[in-house]
């Protein structure tokens, strides 16, 4: 008798890395002012020494990105940005702080896990060049050239830097997380995809005004966690932060279509020097 073929056959093996990109972690943390006081100082001596190794983007078999920050406000102290092909990996980090000695000091406040992919919004060379023929641009004219070029060369660094991010050498960090509405009058979801990456287009036109003064990262969380995306922004300077997020909410994108989570705005530090900023 002739079997059909097995469909498992041509699965590839299961794993919990994915075929490209890395797992995201936004952890943070409250400093229990309680549990803080009940430790002589050779607990926390020994427990600053812990928590800089825990936190050591150095170390063997530290996550490929590890960040540090001061968070300002009540609902967190101490924020941290891991990724890694392995989510194993990142969960260690986080284990490795609950097990120091400041394990109970350090109460978990929020957390937020997702993944880093390439927007299905982000256009290809094709695409990009039938939108500048959208534009009125002729396909024989030299601007639509040298744009439809530096696009297509520019293209694989920035998919390479969605997928696999390097920190950007900027002071604060803003992250929240976000979705896309499922309103009767506003259903991202029902809009066709031409709709919806117009819309996408207009929005990420905003965001290029921004260029040098803030750079972002959206990972997706869809499946990871209750929203559908994180929203990660480094700015130059405070102010920056605040005017990317204001000028972008007028975008249809946003105005119409957007729901936003709770804000995370905190100052990137070596541990050692958050450690010792938050008095432990």
């Amino acid at each position: 008798m002739n079997r059909p073929p097995h469909a498992a056959a041509s699965l590839p093996d299961p794993t919990i890395r994915m075929s490209e990109g890395w797992h995201c972690l936004h952890m943070y943390y409250q400093v229990d002012a309680a549990a803080l006081a009940g430790l002589d100082d050779d607990a926390r001596a020994r427990g600053r020494d812990e928590l800089i190794t825990a936190l050591d983007p150095g170390a063997d078999g530290a996550p490929e990105r590890l960040q540090v920050s001061v968070i300002s406000g009540h609902r967190a102290d101490l924020g941290l940005m891991l990724l890694d092909p392995d989510p194993l990996v990142i969960d260690r980090v986080k284990q490795a702080v609950r097990s120091t000695t400041f394990g109970s000091v350090l109460k978990p406040a929020w957390s937020f896990v997702s993944i880093t992919e390439v927007s299905e919004y982000v256009p290809t060379a094709e695409q990009y060049a039938e939108r500048l023929k959208g534009e009125g641009l002729a396909e024989d004219d030299p601007t639509f050239e040298a744009k439809l070029n530096a696009y297509a060369g520019r293209l694989p660094a920035m998919n390479q830097q969605r997928l696999y991010p390097d920190f950007p050498e900027l002071p604060i960090q803003c992250f929240y997380p976000m979705n896309k509405i499922r309103h009767p009058q506003a259903n991202w979801y029902t809009e066709s995809f031409e709709q919806r990456s117009r819309l996408m287009a207009e929005h990420a036109t905003s965001g290029i005004q921004f260029a040098g003064r803030v750079s972002q990262l959206i990972t997706a969380s869809t499946g990871f966690d209750d929203w559908e995306w994180g929203v990660t922004l480094w700015g130059r300077a405070p102010e920056h932060i605040k005017e990317i997020v204001y000028t972008m909410r007028f975008d249809e994108a946003s105005a119409r279509y957007a729901e936003f989570g709770p804000f995370y705005i905190g100052y990137i530090q070596p541990a050692a020097d958050a450690i010792a900023h938050l008095e432990l």
